[in-house]
């Protein structure tokens, strides 16, 4: 792939997704560019990429996008992974929330939630928690960019080695094996967890009304300053006052130009309290 090709492959990314390619990341959309024409053989729009990049420009559907964000978004993730933020969550935003919610409709959302990992981490501290109260509505929203993905967090199936690091409580509750020794999500669970495509680069965030808590956690260090901080601003916007944010640790918002206070690194909370 040339220069050229490159910075217009990079360009249209960054337009759709928000996601920064700079030079040093050539080599490695050559290669997801590469494995998706393998798994997609005989497709005449993936011939090359320069045939793939003509597809998108004219495609009308939004399908050549989706075969792009597929190729080039990264799944990283874990349960319980990093785990003070569910430590924290659990000691001290879940029982604020309890005191301050008055209708029991608590609001989550987790944002690039990959292949569901963290979004049944928190449905499963939320079960613990609110579980035997009557009244409380803590049914989630987790969204991301990939269909792919999405799919694997609807299934929640996941493999022995990856459920092991979680309670045994929570194994033997929220779990079932499977006959070829997974363990797949009890179906109580499964339905707390709405799994949703979504962009969050869409201009206009279509939710009727705020979240108490967003996860979206290591998703900006991929955006410019200019993306990052327009999208802090809508999670403001989408926030209760007094709700929390959560984002990765390698991540950073400027309080000072936001409307979010310091928590903790990592965590920040809405200017505001509930009323």
């Amino acid at each position: 792939m040339n220069q050229s090709l490159f910075q217009q492959f990079a360009a249209l990314v960054t337009q759709n997704f928000g996601i920064q390619l700079p030079p040093e990341k050539k080599a490695l959309l050559e290669s997801r560019l590469f494995k998706l024409k393998n798994d997609n053989m005989g497709r005449p729009e993936l011939a090359s990429d320069e045939a793939f990049l003509k597809y998108i420009r004219e495609d009308k559907t939004g399908k050549g996008l989706a075969m792009l964000a597929e190729a080039i978004t990264t799944h990283h993730t874990f349960f319980m992974r990093e785990a003070d933020h569910f430590s924290f969550y659990e000691k001290e935003v879940l029982p604020y929330l309890e005191k301050s919610i008055r209708d029991g409709d608590m609001r989550t959302w987790c944002a690039a939630s990959s292949t569901g990992e963290e979004a049944y981490t928190l449905a499963m501290m939320l079960e613990d928690h609110f579980g035997s109260m009557p009244g409380w509505e803590t049914t989630l929203l987790a969204t991301d960019l990939s269909k792919d993905v999405l799919e694997i967090g609807k299934n929640g199936v996941y493999s022995a080695e990856s459920v092991k690091t979680l309670p045994a409580l929570w194994q033997n509750s929220y779990f079932h094996r499977t006959i070829d020794g997974k363990y797949q999500v009890v179906d109580r669970l499964r339905h707390k967890v709405l799994f949703r495509r979504f962009n969050l680069m869409t201009p206009v965030f279509p939710f009727k009304r705020p979240f108490h808590v967003i996860f979206c956690r290591n998703v900006m260090i991929y955006f410019d300053n200019t993306t990052r901080d327009n999208l802090v601003r809508k999670f403001a916007e989408f926030l209760e006052p007094g709700g929390y944010l959560f984002i990765g640790h390698s991540e950073v918002i400027d309080r000072y130009k936001s409307d979010f206070d310091y928590v903790m690194p990592s965590i920040y909370r809405k200017k505001g309290a509930f009323t």
